[in-house]
């Protein structure tokens, strides 16, 4: 994995096919040559003043945040084969700004909503919030991507569950029992002594990763988070069969990372 690499001036480990790497991936994502990414998820901080133990989670306007964002994004495209693909999740009150970044300069392919159910106090003043975005995209609208359709279909409720029969064919068929996920997806959020569960504030559930990684990469393909936390994209990349190298900046969340992936205590 180091020979991705022009220079390798930050803290690493890595074997074969992972590479966990403890750093700004700012100041990581510039040494690594350009076009050798196959996929990439983005969960970046939010601005939300989460507490990452790290005051990462900071800055002191929109303005400023969204510089910093689409910074990252053009990094991460600059790394990204002509026909890879990106995943970059952000809370409801940034998307539209970067989906309207993603859209004069590159190519969104879709807007997804990962909904979840809340156990919690909802606001009593509006209506809560019960997804978070995530926007796929890749380098042009004319530039070809993975999209594999076999490997994620869920059951269809229609055919599966309620047994229907399409009259429209002839001779009548009942209907498919699997169909090709749309773009709401209603996945659990991890919760405490949940088995992959983490101490992190926003760690993202493996289930949701899986989809992302089966549909848009290959095996043997490498997979990229600039942004790791717990290291979940590089978990899942590996089970299925993938590379991965995950950018973490918080030493104890690298900790998780050397633990998770590599097998290493922390």
């Amino acid at each position: 994995m180091e020979q991705l690499f022009c220079k390798l001036n930050f803290p690493y480990t890595c074997n074969t096919g992972s590479m966990v790497i403890n750093g700004d991936c700012m100041s990581v994502l510039p040494y690594l040559k350009e076009k050798t990414i196959d996929l990439i998820f983005a969960d970046p901080p939010y601005n939300l003043g989460k507490d990452f133990g790290n005051d990462s989670d900071n800055w002191k306007n929109k303005s400023e945040y969204l510089h910093w964002c689409y910074a990252w994004i053009d990094e991460c495209f600059r790394v990204l084969k002509d026909n890879g693909t990106i995943y970059i999740m952000n809370s409801t009150q940034n998307i539209s700004y970067i989906d309207v970044y993603l859209r004069e300069k590159y190519n969104v392919i879709n807007n997804i909503v990962w909904y979840y159910d809340s156990s919690g106090v909802q606001s009593k003043y509006k209506y809560g919030s019960l997804y978070e975005p995530v926007i796929m995209a890749n380098k042009s609208a004319k530039a070809r991507y993975t999209f594999n359709w076999e490997n994620i279909k869920v059951e269809a409720r229609t055919g599966a569950v309620r047994k229907l029969i399409d009259y429209r064919k002839t001779p009548p068929q009942p209907y498919n029992n699997e169909k090709v996920p749309g773009n709401v997806w209603e996945f659990s959020r991890v919760r405490y002594r949940m088995s992959e569960y983490e101490n992190h504030p926003s760690q993202k559930p493996e289930i949701l990763l899986e989809r992302i990684v089966k549909a848009s990469s290959n095996p043997d393909e490498i997979v990229l988070d600039p942004f790791s936390g717990t290291f979940t994209t590089a978990v899942v990349a590996n089970r299925l069969g993938r590379k991965s190298i995950g950018i973490e900046l918080n030493d104890c969340y690298y900790g998780i990372g050397l633990r998770r992936v590599l097998g290493l205590s922390e």
